[in-house]
């Protein structure tokens, strides 16, 4: 029987793949965490009864704040097996932007990490204020509770179309908006990405995209379970962490934005690692040099890489490439459309172009959001009423439908792989007291892209010191969000 809900995934994981590694987690005081899949479909069940004596009920949401590791696959599975909605959180958040979030959802509670790299996240939840949820510590006392007959029933009750997760995302208003998938939406997509990419069995793979973010999570998480392959999840990227966990763990599969494939190729002791082992990359988010997939293929041995294009509202994925592709394909396009999914490119007025011609890149299929959460006028907005979701991204398709994207409908830039929205940002730098008003835009970055530059009007009377107003924004956003540059002008540019 195919599982048809994440928790009866996890149920059957343990079923198919047994005694086998599902997640190597290296990140203990010297010595990994190894955990078979049997021994991960108990934890969960664990952390799920955990979930019921906190008074979790079916439609629930339940958050999740912390870097990837064994407790974050475990709670986040957990919270999924008792029947709640999953709420990731990025860890790169100030208190403030998770209370938001939390507040918007509602969530009964949030597993928080225990402090990591200077973030105390209950610290920042409770200098927040705001009504947001209780917390509940990242830690082993997730799996102290014993399950029965109660874990049991709440698993079987979990339907396909139930709500999986609720993943926010920023949009043009400034304010984040949460994205509604379902469970079945999850496993159709990922069965497909697992199958298109050629993950297998026995693969290895190296997750350094963040749990939080639709690929990490299901991408990872969820294509591991699907396939039997054992997830290594790594906090944050270090080329030299990267580097030596390949090498001991025999890592098969590398997904990451260009950016992590070039500071590979880059590092100075890269001829002293074995990477003989690499058989699989995934990128995109970014522009993709054919010149770097060349030298993935030749220098880091890959045998497949391919780029994909897609959107959380996508439920992570809208295109991909093909494994018979050329490098120049590979490069310069985002490949094709998932099976039994359309992309199309349209004018103004929503009618369909032809091949070559630029316009709006929208989307229909089975992996179409089923809305934003509580926001029946902001999914109107973007899912049209023949069911074509407007990502406001523009691109152009060629002959065989590979869609190439070209710009931006909607004013957001990305930075190493996660989505910047000026409007959010804007409204941030209006409460500096000297800041009359701003404008932010992406500009070129070798590393990262893009980054933004803030463009800023100073208030009457008083003088805006450019690094006081960069120190201003890294208190209160997320490091990705944070303008590199700030330049000081009379006013702003105006239309009509």
């Amino acid at each position: 029987m195919t599982a048809t809900t994440i928790p009866q995934l996890v149920r059957q994981a343990a079923e198919r793949f047994g005694a086998a590694e599902a997640v190597v987690d290296p990140s203990g005081d010297g010595k990994a965490r190894r955990v078979s899949f049997t021994a991960l479909a108990s934890l969960v069940r664990r952390a799920a009864a955990g979930c019921l004596a906190r008074g979790v009920e079916p439609g629930d949401r339940v958050a999740v704040w912390g870097p990837n590791s064994l407790e974050w696959v475990v709670a986040a599975l957990g919270a999924l097996s008792a029947g709640a909605a999953l709420v990731p959180l990025n860890t790169r958040f100030k208190g403030a932007e998770a209370a938001y979030i939390l507040d918007k959802s509602r969530a009964r509670f949030t597993f928080v990490s225990p402090p990591f790299l200077g973030n105390d996240y209950a610290a920042m939840l409770g200098e927040s204020g705001g009504a947001h949820c209780d917390v509940v510590l990242l830690d082993e006392t997730l799996w102290s509770q014993d399950d029965g007959d109660d874990v049991t029933k709440r698993i079987d009750a979990v339907a396909p179309d139930d709500i999986g997760d609720v993943i926010f995302t920023s949009g043009t208003t400034g304010r984040p908006k949460g994205v509604v998938t379902t469970h079945a939406q999850t496993l159709r997509v990922f069965d497909t990405w697992s199958d298109v990419v050629g993950l297998t069995e026995g693969d290895r793979y190296l997750v350094v995209n963040p749990f939080f973010h639709t690929f990490g999570y299901k991408a990872g998480i969820i294509a591991c379970l699907l396939r039997g392959a054992t997830v290594v999840p790594q906090p944050v990227f270090d080329v030299a962490t990267t580097l030596d966990l390949v090498g001991r763990e025999r890592i098969t599969v590398l997904p990451g934005p260009p950016t992590l494939y070039q500071s590979i190729l880059d590092a100075t002791d890269r001829s002293a690692a074995d990477l003989s082992s690499l058989r699989l990359a995934v990128t995109g988010a970014a522009v993709v040099p054919v010149a770097l997939v060349e030298r993935m293929r030749d220098e880091l041995t890959f045998d497949t890489v391919l780029t994909a294009y897609g959107l959380t509202e996508a439920t992570g994925t809208a295109t991909m490439c093909r494994r018979d592709d050329d490098a120049v394909t590979i490069a310069t396009t985002s490949g094709r459309a998932i099976p039994d999914t359309e992309v199309q490119v349209v004018d103004s007025d929503n009618n369909a172009l032809p091949a070559g011609q630029a316009g709006e890149v929208v989307v229909r299929g089975y992996n179409v959001m089923r809305g934003y959460f509580e926001d029946p006028q902001a999914t109107a907005e973007t899912i049209d009423s023949d069911g074509w979701l407007h990502t406001g991204d523009v691109g152009v398709l060629d002959e065989r439908g590979n869609l190439r994207i070209t710009d931006r409908l909607k004013d957001m830039y990305v930075v190493g792989g996660f989505n910047a929205y000026p409007a959010e940002i804007e409204q941030i730098l209006a409460t500096h007291p000297s800041v009359s008003e701003s404008a932010v835009v992406g500009v070129p970055d070798d590393r990262l892209g893009e980054v933004g530059k803030a463009f800023v009007v100073a208030r009457p009377g008083a003088a805006v010191d450019p690094d006081e107003v960069i120190a201003f924004a890294r208190e209160r956003m997320a490091n990705y969000k944070v303008p590199r540059a700030v330049e000081v002008v009379e006013s702003l540019p105006r239309n009509a």
